[in-house]
Protein backbone atom coordinates (compact mmCIF):
# COMPACT_ATOMS: atom_id res chain seq x y z
CA UNK A 1 0.00 0.00 0.00
CA UNK A 2 1.40 3.37 -0.96
CA UNK A 3 1.15 6.42 1.27
CA UNK A 4 -1.53 7.89 -1.05
CA UNK A 5 -3.58 4.69 -0.72
CA UNK A 6 -3.28 4.53 3.05
CA UNK A 7 -6.35 5.37 5.06
CA UNK A 8 -6.24 8.38 7.34
CA UNK A 9 -5.18 7.61 10.91
CA UNK A 10 -5.33 9.89 13.91
CA UNK A 11 -2.49 10.57 16.29
CA UNK A 12 -4.43 8.78 19.04
CA UNK A 13 -4.83 5.72 16.80
CA UNK A 14 -1.10 5.69 16.11
CA UNK A 15 -0.33 5.77 19.83
CA UNK A 16 -2.82 2.95 20.47
CA UNK A 17 -1.27 0.87 17.71
CA UNK A 18 2.22 1.48 19.13
CA UNK A 19 1.08 0.30 22.56
CA UNK A 20 -0.70 -2.72 21.09
CA UNK A 21 2.32 -3.76 19.02
CA UNK A 22 4.62 -3.36 22.01
CA UNK A 23 2.31 -5.47 24.19
CA UNK A 24 2.07 -8.17 21.53
CA UNK A 25 5.80 -8.36 20.86
CA UNK A 26 7.15 -8.13 24.42
CA UNK A 27 5.48 -9.80 27.41
CA UNK A 28 7.45 -7.55 29.77
CA UNK A 29 5.45 -4.49 28.60
CA UNK A 30 2.68 -3.49 31.02
CA UNK A 31 0.37 -0.46 30.98
CA UNK A 32 -0.72 1.34 34.14
CA UNK A 33 -2.95 4.36 34.66
CA UNK A 34 -6.19 5.85 35.83
CA UNK A 35 -9.16 4.57 33.81
CA UNK A 36 -6.97 3.14 31.04
CA UNK A 37 -8.51 -0.33 31.21
CA UNK A 38 -12.29 -0.48 31.06
CA UNK A 39 -12.70 3.12 29.88
CA UNK A 40 -9.70 3.18 27.57
CA UNK A 41 -8.34 6.41 29.06
CA UNK A 42 -9.77 9.92 29.00
CA UNK A 43 -8.67 10.32 25.37
CA UNK A 44 -9.39 6.65 24.52
CA UNK A 45 -5.77 5.98 23.56
CA UNK A 46 -5.81 2.58 25.32
CA UNK A 47 -9.32 1.63 24.15
CA UNK A 48 -9.65 -2.13 23.69
CA UNK A 49 -6.21 -3.06 25.01
CA UNK A 50 -7.44 -4.45 28.34
CA UNK A 51 -9.95 -6.66 26.50
CA UNK A 52 -7.22 -7.97 24.22
CA UNK A 53 -4.34 -8.38 26.68
CA UNK A 54 -6.07 -8.67 30.03
CA UNK A 55 -6.37 -6.45 33.08
CA UNK A 56 -3.01 -7.58 34.42
CA UNK A 57 -1.20 -6.01 31.45
CA UNK A 58 -3.47 -2.99 31.00
CA UNK A 59 -4.24 -2.13 34.60
CA UNK A 60 -6.56 0.46 36.07
CA UNK A 61 -4.97 2.12 39.09
CA UNK A 62 -6.19 4.24 42.01
CA UNK A 63 -6.16 8.02 41.67
CA UNK A 64 -2.70 8.29 43.22
CA UNK A 65 -0.02 9.43 40.79
CA UNK A 66 2.87 9.02 43.23
CA UNK A 67 1.74 5.46 43.87
CA UNK A 68 1.37 4.73 40.16
CA UNK A 69 4.88 5.89 39.33
CA UNK A 70 6.35 4.29 42.45
CA UNK A 71 4.81 0.97 41.44
CA UNK A 72 6.09 1.31 37.89
CA UNK A 73 9.58 2.13 39.18
CA UNK A 74 9.65 -1.13 41.12
CA UNK A 75 8.38 -3.02 38.08
CA UNK A 76 11.16 -1.55 35.93
CA UNK A 77 13.78 -2.46 38.57
CA UNK A 78 12.61 -6.08 38.36
CA UNK A 79 12.91 -6.31 34.58
CA UNK A 80 9.50 -5.25 33.29
CA UNK A 81 8.82 -2.40 30.85
CA UNK A 82 5.97 -0.41 32.36
CA UNK A 83 4.21 2.35 30.43
CA UNK A 84 2.44 4.80 32.73
CA UNK A 85 -0.33 7.16 31.64
CA UNK A 86 -0.78 10.35 33.63
CA UNK A 87 -4.30 11.53 32.90
CA UNK A 88 -3.40 15.22 32.38
CA UNK A 89 -0.20 17.27 32.45
CA UNK A 90 -0.72 18.96 35.81
CA UNK A 91 -1.99 15.71 37.35
CA UNK A 92 1.55 14.37 37.04
CA UNK A 93 2.96 16.76 39.64
CA UNK A 94 2.18 14.54 42.66
CA UNK A 95 4.53 11.96 41.10
CA UNK A 96 7.32 14.45 40.52
CA UNK A 97 9.28 13.46 43.63
CA UNK A 98 9.39 9.83 42.50
CA UNK A 99 10.56 10.95 39.07
CA UNK A 100 13.35 13.23 40.27
CA UNK A 101 14.55 11.29 43.30
CA UNK A 102 14.42 7.75 41.93
CA UNK A 103 13.45 7.25 38.27
CA UNK A 104 15.94 9.76 36.83
CA UNK A 105 18.78 8.72 39.15
CA UNK A 106 18.55 4.93 39.27
CA UNK A 107 20.92 4.14 36.42
CA UNK A 108 23.53 6.57 37.69
CA UNK A 109 23.02 5.45 41.28
CA UNK A 110 23.79 1.84 40.32
CA UNK A 111 26.69 2.76 38.00
CA UNK A 112 24.69 1.49 35.05
CA UNK A 113 23.92 -1.89 36.56
CA UNK A 114 20.18 -1.24 36.81
CA UNK A 115 18.45 0.13 33.70
CA UNK A 116 15.16 1.99 34.07
CA UNK A 117 12.99 1.01 31.04
CA UNK A 118 10.02 3.16 32.05
CA UNK A 119 7.85 5.30 29.78
CA UNK A 120 5.62 8.00 31.26
CA UNK A 121 2.91 9.19 28.85
CA UNK A 122 1.61 12.67 29.64
CA UNK A 123 -1.07 14.51 27.60
CA UNK A 124 0.04 18.15 27.65
CA UNK A 125 -0.60 21.62 26.29
CA UNK A 126 -3.63 23.77 25.63
CA UNK A 127 -6.04 24.42 22.82
CA UNK A 128 -8.90 22.22 24.07
CA UNK A 129 -10.68 24.70 26.34
CA UNK A 130 -9.62 22.80 29.45
CA UNK A 131 -9.96 24.15 32.96
CA UNK A 132 -7.10 24.64 35.41
CA UNK A 133 -4.74 21.63 35.75
CA UNK A 134 -5.75 20.38 32.28
CA UNK A 135 -3.64 22.46 29.90
CA UNK A 136 -0.14 22.90 31.37
CA UNK A 137 3.03 22.77 29.29
CA UNK A 138 5.40 21.31 31.87
CA UNK A 139 8.22 20.15 29.61
CA UNK A 140 10.80 22.49 31.18
CA UNK A 141 10.56 20.63 34.50
CA UNK A 142 11.46 17.35 32.82
CA UNK A 143 14.13 18.88 30.59
CA UNK A 144 15.86 20.22 33.70
CA UNK A 145 16.02 16.76 35.32
CA UNK A 146 19.22 14.91 34.34
CA UNK A 147 18.64 11.25 33.56
CA UNK A 148 15.38 11.65 31.65
CA UNK A 149 14.68 11.57 27.93
CA UNK A 150 11.92 13.98 26.92
CA UNK A 151 10.03 13.27 23.70
CA UNK A 152 7.03 14.92 22.01
CA UNK A 153 5.62 13.85 18.63
CA UNK A 154 3.79 16.23 16.30
CA UNK A 155 2.78 13.89 13.48
CA UNK A 156 0.88 10.62 13.25
CA UNK A 157 3.93 8.75 11.96
CA UNK A 158 6.16 10.06 14.75
CA UNK A 159 3.52 9.25 17.37
CA UNK A 160 3.86 5.59 16.46
CA UNK A 161 7.59 5.44 15.87
CA UNK A 162 8.74 7.56 18.79
CA UNK A 163 6.50 5.74 21.28
CA UNK A 164 7.84 2.37 20.13
CA UNK A 165 11.38 3.62 20.60
CA UNK A 166 10.55 5.12 23.99
CA UNK A 167 9.17 1.79 25.22
CA UNK A 168 12.26 -0.02 23.90
CA UNK A 169 14.65 2.38 25.64
CA UNK A 170 16.49 1.26 28.77
CA UNK A 171 16.42 4.85 30.01
CA UNK A 172 13.29 6.53 31.42
CA UNK A 173 11.32 8.54 28.86
CA UNK A 174 8.80 11.28 29.55
CA UNK A 175 6.56 11.03 26.48
CA UNK A 176 4.58 14.25 26.06
CA UNK A 177 1.48 13.90 23.89
CA UNK A 178 -0.04 17.15 22.51
CA UNK A 179 -3.65 16.63 23.48
CA UNK A 180 -5.06 19.12 20.96
CA UNK A 181 -3.57 16.89 18.22
CA UNK A 182 -5.04 13.54 19.31
CA UNK A 183 -7.66 13.83 16.55
CA UNK A 184 -5.37 15.22 13.85
CA UNK A 185 -5.15 12.91 10.84
CA UNK A 186 -2.60 11.92 8.26
CA UNK A 187 -2.36 9.30 5.52
CA UNK A 188 -0.34 6.69 7.37
CA UNK A 189 -0.59 2.93 6.96
CA UNK A 190 -0.46 1.59 10.53
CA UNK A 191 -0.25 -1.97 9.19
CA UNK A 192 3.15 -1.07 7.77
CA UNK A 193 4.22 1.64 10.25
CA UNK A 194 6.88 4.09 9.10
CA UNK A 195 10.21 4.06 10.83
CA UNK A 196 11.73 7.14 12.45
CA UNK A 197 15.33 7.89 13.45
CA UNK A 198 16.53 7.16 16.99
CA UNK A 199 15.53 9.38 19.87
CA UNK A 200 17.42 12.66 19.74
CA UNK A 201 16.96 13.47 16.05
CA UNK A 202 15.14 16.58 14.91
CA UNK A 203 13.69 16.89 11.40
CA UNK A 204 13.41 19.78 8.95
CA UNK A 205 9.71 19.91 8.10
CA UNK A 206 10.13 22.83 5.73
CA UNK A 207 13.41 24.22 4.37
CA UNK A 208 13.77 28.00 4.20
CA UNK A 209 16.23 30.76 3.47
CA UNK A 210 14.96 33.85 5.35
CA UNK A 211 14.72 32.55 8.92
CA UNK A 212 14.24 29.31 10.86
CA UNK A 213 11.30 28.54 13.13
CA UNK A 214 12.24 25.99 15.78
CA UNK A 215 9.35 24.22 17.48
CA UNK A 216 7.87 20.92 18.66
CA UNK A 217 4.62 19.19 19.55
CA UNK A 218 1.43 21.28 19.37
CA UNK A 219 3.18 24.33 17.88
CA UNK A 220 4.33 22.56 14.71
CA UNK A 221 1.10 23.08 12.70
CA UNK A 222 1.10 26.71 13.81
CA UNK A 223 4.65 27.26 12.55
CA UNK A 224 3.90 25.58 9.23
CA UNK A 225 0.85 27.84 8.84
CA UNK A 226 2.96 30.90 9.68
CA UNK A 227 5.52 29.85 7.08
CA UNK A 228 2.79 29.69 4.45
CA UNK A 229 1.47 33.14 5.42
CA UNK A 230 5.00 34.54 5.32
CA UNK A 231 5.30 33.82 1.61
CA UNK A 232 2.96 36.76 0.92
CA UNK A 233 5.53 39.03 2.60
CA UNK A 234 8.40 37.61 0.60
CA UNK A 235 9.84 35.59 3.48
CA UNK A 236 10.92 31.98 3.03
CA UNK A 237 10.72 30.45 6.52
CA UNK A 238 12.17 27.09 7.44
CA UNK A 239 10.57 24.94 10.15
CA UNK A 240 12.47 22.50 12.39
CA UNK A 241 10.49 19.97 14.45
CA UNK A 242 12.65 19.00 17.43
CA UNK A 243 10.68 15.79 18.25
CA UNK A 244 13.05 15.07 21.14
CA UNK A 245 13.83 17.80 23.67
CA UNK A 246 16.33 15.63 25.57
CA UNK A 247 18.68 14.58 24.10
CA UNK A 248 18.77 17.74 22.00
CA UNK A 249 19.77 17.63 18.33
CA UNK A 250 22.23 20.53 18.16
CA UNK A 251 23.54 19.41 14.77
CA UNK A 252 20.28 19.69 12.85
CA UNK A 253 19.17 22.90 14.56
CA UNK A 254 22.49 24.67 14.16
CA UNK A 255 22.89 23.62 10.54
CA UNK A 256 19.56 25.28 9.69
CA UNK A 257 20.25 28.42 11.72
CA UNK A 258 23.72 28.87 10.25
CA UNK A 259 22.14 28.70 6.81
CA UNK A 260 19.47 31.36 7.44
CA UNK A 261 21.22 33.48 10.09
CA UNK A 262 17.94 34.09 11.94
CA UNK A 263 15.89 31.98 14.35
CA UNK A 264 12.63 32.11 16.29
CA UNK A 265 11.76 29.49 18.91
CA UNK A 266 8.02 28.81 19.29
CA UNK A 267 6.26 26.91 22.08
CA UNK A 268 3.23 27.09 24.37
CA UNK A 269 5.16 26.95 27.64
CA UNK A 270 6.00 30.17 29.46
CA UNK A 271 8.87 32.30 28.19
CA UNK A 272 10.78 32.92 31.41
CA UNK A 273 12.98 29.86 32.10
CA UNK A 274 11.00 27.96 29.48
CA UNK A 275 12.42 25.50 26.92
CA UNK A 276 13.03 28.34 24.46
CA UNK A 277 15.49 29.98 26.85
CA UNK A 278 17.76 26.92 26.76
CA UNK A 279 17.31 26.47 23.02
CA UNK A 280 18.13 30.13 22.32
CA UNK A 281 21.22 29.91 24.54
CA UNK A 282 22.48 26.80 22.75
CA UNK A 283 21.98 28.41 19.34
CA UNK A 284 23.72 31.60 20.43
CA UNK A 285 26.71 29.72 21.83
CA UNK A 286 27.13 27.56 18.74
CA UNK A 287 26.05 29.91 15.94
CA UNK A 288 26.99 33.37 17.19
CA UNK A 289 29.13 34.34 14.21
CA UNK A 290 26.41 33.21 11.78
CA UNK A 291 23.56 35.18 13.38
CA UNK A 292 22.29 38.33 11.69
CA UNK A 293 19.92 39.06 14.59
CA UNK A 294 19.24 37.86 18.14
CA UNK A 295 17.36 34.58 18.62
CA UNK A 296 13.76 35.48 19.48
CA UNK A 297 11.03 33.52 21.26
CA UNK A 298 7.26 33.33 20.82
CA UNK A 299 5.76 31.61 23.85
CA UNK A 300 2.88 31.43 26.27
CA UNK A 301 2.71 34.33 28.70
CA UNK A 302 4.38 34.12 32.11
CA UNK A 303 1.15 33.39 33.98
CA UNK A 304 -0.69 30.33 35.28
CA UNK A 305 -2.73 28.82 32.47
CA UNK A 306 -5.80 31.04 31.95
CA UNK A 307 -9.51 30.10 31.90
CA UNK A 308 -10.80 28.57 28.64
CA UNK A 309 -12.29 31.79 27.26
CA UNK A 310 -8.91 33.52 27.54
CA UNK A 311 -6.56 30.82 26.27
CA UNK A 312 -6.57 32.18 22.70
CA UNK A 313 -4.89 35.31 24.06
CA UNK A 314 -2.31 33.21 25.89
CA UNK A 315 -1.22 30.76 23.21
CA UNK A 316 1.13 31.73 20.36
CA UNK A 317 -0.52 32.43 17.01
CA UNK A 318 0.67 33.16 13.49
CA UNK A 319 0.45 36.93 14.01
CA UNK A 320 2.86 36.80 16.94
CA UNK A 321 5.23 34.56 14.99
CA UNK A 322 5.26 36.83 11.95
CA UNK A 323 5.76 39.84 14.20
CA UNK A 324 8.87 38.18 15.62
CA UNK A 325 10.13 37.45 12.10
CA UNK A 326 9.57 41.11 11.18
CA UNK A 327 11.69 42.15 14.15
CA UNK A 328 14.47 39.88 12.90
CA UNK A 329 14.49 41.84 9.65
CA UNK A 330 14.74 45.22 11.41
CA UNK A 331 17.58 44.03 13.61
CA UNK A 332 19.97 43.21 10.77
Amino acid sequence: MTITEARSATLAEALRRALRDALAEDPSVHLLGEDIGTLGGVFRVTDGLAAEFGADRCADTPLAEAGILGTATGMAMYGLRPVVEMQFDAFAYPAFEQLVSHVARMRNRTRGAMPMPLTIRIPYGGGIGGVEHHSDSSEAYYMATPGLHVVTPATVADAYGLLRQAIASDDPVVFLEPKRMYWSKDAVDLDAPPQVPPLGRAVVRRPGTSATLITYGPSLPLCLAAAEEARARGWDLGVVDLRTLVPFDDATVCAEVRRTGRAVVVHEATGFAGPGAEIAARITERCFHHLAAPVLRVTGHDIPYPPPLLERHHLPDTARILDAVARLQWEE
